[in-house]
């Protein structure tokens, strides 16, 4: 059974590499993938991160290969890595666009064998296939939504690590109910508490601006804040299909959610950041 982390990892505050990562992804790639490190720090400041604690964001994703420095505007600045740019791109049909898988879909099993000469190589492989969300029926076997196959198998190219494993399309024909299999491939108590601090976390801020109307600063850091905690949960539940989840799961509440604050939130936001990068 895949683990999910605790739910308190969603309702604490958000680290600010976190918030410079989901900045990137929203505006910096339709401005050729650089920002300046001026603008990060004026754009954060409405999140309540001071400029110091910004630099060193930076610096700690530049050292981990995700920026590269680049001048904007002839002062200092940084743009996407490749490897970044690539796990942003992936990133966007699952956060913005998932897909919730029918029952008679069928599934994707990723059958794999790593010899102890490459150790190294089969910790990579569990933590990438843990990354994207897969269960797990047995060892060396792993399962997850058969529309989510284009999306392993690239993940397999990039890392590496398609010689160890072989994909395979399968149907649930006998055994356990399906939901009850299902249980035994995700931990889904784990993963509804997990939606369940996400609404918690969001919902006062819908109810606030149904009663206000807000500035787009606030839109921005609402939206930015919003987008950083959800882009989790959509790796965590691999659009599962709903049959097989236990009777008014909580997951749809946080998607139907997200759905709203995203619509309200992410015009205005866009707005005040144009104040910013495009005076």
């Amino acid at each position: 059974m895949t683990t999910v982390a605790e739910p308190d990892e969603i309702l604490a505050p958000v680290p600010p590499r976190r918030l410079i990562v989901s900045v990137y992804g929203l505006y910096a790639r339709e401005r050729g993938g650089a920002l300046s490190v001026s603008s990060l720090v004026r754009l954060l400041g409405g999140l309540g991160v001071d400029g110091q604690a910004v630099r060193s964001a930076v610096s700690r994703l530049k050292r981990r290969g995700l920026l590269e420095p680049q001048k904007v505007g002839g002062a200092a600045g940084y743009r996407l890595s490749p490897a970044l740019a690539d796990v942003l791109a992936e990133g966007d049909e699952r956060i913005f666009s998932r897909r919730r898988a029918g029952a008679g879909e069928g599934w994707l099993l990723v059958a794999f064998s790593v010899p102890e000469s490459a150790r190294d190589q089969r910790h990579q492989l569990r933590s990438l296939l843990i990354r994207l969300g897969l269960g797990t029926v047995a060892p060396g076997l792993w399962v997850a939504p058969a529309h989510l196959e284009a999306e392993v198998s690239h993940a397999l190219d990039r890392a590496g690590l398609r010689g160890y494993t072989e994909l395979f399309r399968s149907r649930h024909v006998a055994g356990r109910p399906l939901r009850e299999t299902v249980a035994s491939w995700w931990d889904l108590d784990a993963l509804a508490g997990q939606y369940s601090a996400f609404v918690a976390r969001q919902e006062p801020v819908l109810h606030a601006w149904r009663d206000a109307d807000g500035e787009p600063e606030q839109a921005f850091a609402d939206f930015v804040t919003l987008v950083t905690v959800w882009r989790r949960l959509p790796y965590l539940d691999p659009g599962l299909p709903l049959e097989a989840l236990p009777e008014s799961w909580v997951g749809d509440r946080a998607e139907e959610l997200f759905g709203d604050l995203r619509a309200r939130l992410a015009g205005p936001a866009r707005e005040h950041v144009s104040t910013v990068l495009d005076p």
